[in-house]
């Protein structure tokens, strides 16, 4: 019986240790957390046809 290969950390591609899941290390887990709080990453919210456009944010 064989193990599977264990998923890719989604930050630097190498394999996630169990400790760090999804991540390979507390290195590439304080990245993502980074670019979260820098707000890098973001979910998408739905567009109200009724709303006007956002101004941009200057700061970003």
């Amino acid at each position: 019986m064989s193990q599977s290969p264990r998923p890719a950390c989604p930050i630097c591609r190498r394999p996630a240790e169990p400790e760090f899941r999804p991540f390979c290390s507390q290195r590439c887990a304080d990245v993502d957390l980074g670019r979260w709080l820098n707000e890098r990453y973001a979910i998408p919210e739905p567009l109200d046809p009724d709303e006007p456009p956002r101004e941009p944010d200057p700061e970003a």
